[in-house]
């Protein structure tokens, strides 16, 4: 299985970065993508991945939180990062409404510029959106036909938001948040609604550990080697048999990533 959204270069995997790798390779990841959220986020993760050929990947983006420190010439940053091999995706890139880090007009700019460098490389896209689906929607829609494919990655929106999604023949990434007996009630429901060949999964570590993990680890950090656990729950709220779920959304990521499976 691969985990596709991994923020492996947080301070809180310091102590611990290449055995929380090893961890994941135990658990049986066969990859892992690492999230660029800013560029200087960007880079550390492209260069982490190019010390794991095969194993992983990363993102090159700019978060909308981040979107405030986005000038003239960080697109010019990304493309360059975005010729690296180990580099498969534009992205983090979206909108969050929610915390309102970066002014709403700033991150709609720095979203679409996105937008129209993934379409000019012609790479996917890796995307977050928070309390913006409307503007969301309205932004991405007249791209989507010109991008080989995009991913909403963590989705925890309402049933006419993941309609929409799907309508634009968006990928779905879904994390432990489907783990939560409390807020993961509607994700539960709705994850059945999901195309296999649009379902991805992924941690978001070392965010969203899933509460209903046992035992109970004693930090509240989150591991890529949890990744197991959550894709039985979609497998359990899906009717499908774990394995056969594995091979699905694993096929389906390599697919949408360009990752070639390795002998």
């Amino acid at each position: 299985m691969i985990d596709i959204g991994v923020n492996l270069t947080s301070s809180q995997f310091d102590k611990d970065r290449e055995r929380v790798v090893q961890r994941a390779r135990a658990a049986g990841l066969s990859a892992m993508i690492l999230t660029g959220t800013s560029l200087a986020e960007s880079r550390a993760v492209a260069d982490h991945a190019a010390s794991a050929p095969g194993f992983c990947y990363a993102t090159a983006g700019v978060h909308p939180h981040e979107a405030r420190h986005f000038d003239e010439h960080s697109l010019d940053e990304l493309r360059r990062l975005a010729a690296r091999p180990q580099v498969v995706a534009i992205g983090e890139c979206g909108l969050d409404y929610n915390r309102d880090f970066s002014p709403r007009p700033q991150q709609d700019v720095v979203f679409e510029s996105q937008l129209a460098l993934a379409a000019e490389l012609q790479l996917p896209v890796f995307m977050h959106c928070r309390d913006a689906h409307p503007r969301f929607i309205e932004i991405l829609a007249p791209w989507r036909d010109r991008l080989p494919a995009a991913v909403l990655h963590c989705f925890t929106g309402s049933e006419q938001e993941l309609r929409d999604c799907l309508a634009l023949d968006l990928h779905i990434g879904i994390t432990g948040w489907i783990c939560d007996e409390r807020r993961g009630q509607e994700l539960q429901r709705l994850v059945s609604m999901i195309p296999a060949d649009r379902l991805m999964v992924e941690t978001d570590s070392p965010y969203l550990i899933p509460r209903d993990l046992l035992p109970k680890p004693a930090s509240r950090r989150n591991e890529p080697a949890y990744l197991p656990h959550i894709v039985r729950r979609i497998a359990e709220c899906r009717g499908e048999h774990p394995d056969a779920l594995v091979a699905t959304v694993t096929a389906t990521s390599r697919a949408f990533f360009r990752i070639e499976e390795q002998s």
